[in-house]
């Protein structure tokens, strides 16, 4: 009776993990890795150490927060390919600081279309001092000639969502929000003369995202 009565218990324990599975937001996304060789990873355990101050035997990260861009080009193909190289070409005031490309988790078309650049905790230089515990989401385009579109907005809340049920995030924020991190136990970044000047994607832009995800309490700033 006491076997039967387990495994019944374990029927039903398995039945409501697999029910909670479910309601898990999905999200769909194409596929389209940058590369990713023994290049990129020593690179990218080298700016956790030099930058963040932390050593890692794998190139991970624990999400806790998610940050907005835009690209500043005009096309998907050139926004994939600056992304994709393991080594920095050009940028020479990123270039003194690492020779780590950058990168981020996620790229956004502008009719809304998700590229998966790198697992969702596979570390990727997108935002000095936090990139140690940030999952970044570029979208395809800029604040002038080619302004992002409602189809990214849309597309931007569902990876927010998508990646708020399974990763302890607290933080949602724009590229040009960064700074308020600084002098903060939460900003990593060894040299506190880096940093640069941002205005990605804009207040605009993060407004009408965070309009959706409000129920999920993510923060825009550190607490005080």
């Amino acid at each position: 009776m006491e076997k039967r009565l387990l495994l019944l218990n374990n029927i039903l324990l398995l039945a409501f993990v697999a029910a909670l599975a479910s309601c898990r937001p999905t999200l769909k996304v194409v596929n389209r890795p940058i590369v990713w060789d023994s290049t990129r990873r020593a690179l990218s355990l080298e700016y956790l150490s030099r930058r963040h101050g932390i050593e890692k035997s794998e190139p991970t990260i624990i999400p806790k927060m998610v940050v907005l861009h835009w690209t500043a080009i005009p096309t998907l193909e050139g926004s994939f390919r600056a992304f994709d190289k393991p080594v920095l070409e050009g940028r020479a005031n990123l270039q003194t600081n690492s020779a780590l490309n950058v990168s981020v988790q996620f790229l956004v078309d502008y009719d809304g279309t998700i590229y998966r650049l790198l697992p969702d905790t596979t570390f990727a230089r997108h935002c000095i001092g936090l990139n140690y515990m940030a999952v970044g989401v570029e979208n395809v385009g800029d604040g002038g000639g080619h302004p992002l579109t409602e189809a990214q907005v849309k597309a931007n809340i569902r990876i927010v969502k998508y990646l708020a049920a399974r990763y302890p995030l607290e933080y949602l924020i724009g590229h040009h929000e960064y700074y308020a991190f600084r002098n903060t136990p939460l900003w990593k970044e060894t040299d506190p003369n880096y940093i640069t000047q941002k205005t990605d994607p804009g207040n605009a832009f993060m407004e009408a995202v965070r309009k959706k995800v409000r129920r999920l309490k993510l923060k825009s700033k550190p607490a005080l």
